[in-house]
């Protein structure tokens, strides 16, 4: 059995419309985050006031507080890597005394991250990809 049901006619429909994203400078992303600093309330009112979601805004203001707002980060640096046979690497870098296979790494912003020996490379970079992001 079919069942009808009759609807008004639509008087009005708005069409909102995302427009095209926009990039906001260095300079302007601080003045922000510093303007919504000013009091309380004052996230969702600048939100608003410079068409931003709450949300942006408030991850603008987590990377300043970290001093990752963007520009802020220290320069990135590289270690030389050398590329050995693994029979003159053994023989060349006896392991230390103590060693238990256990490695620590120190992101960005201070947390360590402690692994044993043997952990599948991969999941390690998918760990630490993920560490970064948050």
């Amino acid at each position: 059995m079919t069942e009808h049901t009759t609807m008004p006619k639509v008087s009005r429909l708005e069409v909102i419309q995302t427009g095209a994203r926009r990039r906001w400078t260095l300079e302007e992303k601080r003045r922000i985050v510093a303007e919504s600093d000013s009091g309380a309330r004052q996230v969702s009112a600048t939100a608003r006031r410079y068409g931003l979601s709450t949300g942006q805004l408030f991850t603008w203001r987590r990377l300043a507080r970290k001093g990752r707002l963007g520009g802020d980060a220290e320069p990135v640096a590289f270690a030389e890597a050398v590329i050995m046979d693994r029979g003159a690497a053994t023989a060349a870098l006896p392991p230390p005394a103590g060693a238990c296979g256990r490695l620590e790494i120190v992101l960005a912003d201070g947390l360590r991250v402690i692994v044993e020996q043997g952990i599948d490379a991969d999941a390690l970079a998918r760990l630490i990809v993920a560490l970064e992001r948050r």
